[in-house]
């Protein structure tokens, strides 16, 4: 029997829950409605969603609060979560990606958008199985075993960040615009702007720790991995 992707929304208001609810039904997924935080937990701690519709204002925990607590809990860190905020100005946005937020989407929305958001998010979680890991001076990246490790020691990285890294060490000391990332990594870039990598480059350099020197910011132009910044007394 076919199994249909399990997308949790979380919004207290009843008739958007509904019309998100119709609609992702019609378009091959399961969808389960939480009115709050704690309905929510009990969603998670029960069978763990393959996508999380998180609204910013909520009663009693706010989304922020929940996006936080979810990223540290290592059982549903790496869900995929899409901030629903009627919030359109851009601190706003970063504040929801620097809480653990893949994603927004402002109110009102299109049902096409949220599909597609909701669709370029779960394509996200899967990394890139190219078959041939990837070493650049003392960090390596197994793409089958979906390990990365620095000097022998595991890193633990979420997986838009693992397939950032994953790119950037195939394609070494190139410089990689914030648009080339979001062509190559996020494969669909319709409605997700370039502030988005700058937030996920912050914590994949924060999952690297002493390797993030490998990770360069080139003024001007973009990203890259290069191993002259690591020496090897470094």
């Amino acid at each position: 029997m076919k199994s249909f992707p399990r997308v949790l929304i979380v919004e207290d208001e009843a008739a958007i829950a509904e019309l998100v609810a119709v609609n992702l039904r019609h378009n091959g997924f399961t969808p389960i409605w939480a009115e709050d935080g704690e309905a929510a937990q009990r969603e998670l701690d029960a069978v763990l969603p393959d996508v999380v519709l998180l609204d910013w204002m909520l009663p009693g925990q706010s989304g922020l609060q929940l996006a936080r607590k979810w990223r540290a809990d290592a059982r549903s860190k790496s869900i995929p979560i899409l901030m629903l905020t009627a919030r359109g100005d851009e601190p706003e946005k970063v504040a929801g990606l620097d809480a653990g937020a893949d994603d927004y989407i402002t109110k009102p929305f299109s049902t096409q958008e949220l599909l597609a958001r909701i669709r370029a998010v779960l394509r996200r979680r899967a990394p890139e199985h190219s078959g041939e890991s990837v070493t650049v001076a003392d960090l390596h990246l197994d793409p089958d075993t979906y390990r990365v490790s620095w000097r022998g020691q595991p890193l633990k990285l979420g997986p838009t960040e693992f397939k950032l890294l994953h790119h950037l060490m195939r394609h070494a000391e190139r410089v990689h615009s914030r648009a080339q990332l979001l062509d190559k990594v996020w494969g669909d870039h319709v409605f997700i702007e370039e502030r988005t990598v700058d937030v996920h480059i912050k914590r994949l350099r924060e999952a690297l720790g002493e390797a993030a020197a490998l990770l360069e910011t080139v003024r001007g132009a973009g990203y890259r991995i290069t191993a002259a910044a690591h020496g090897p007394n470094a």
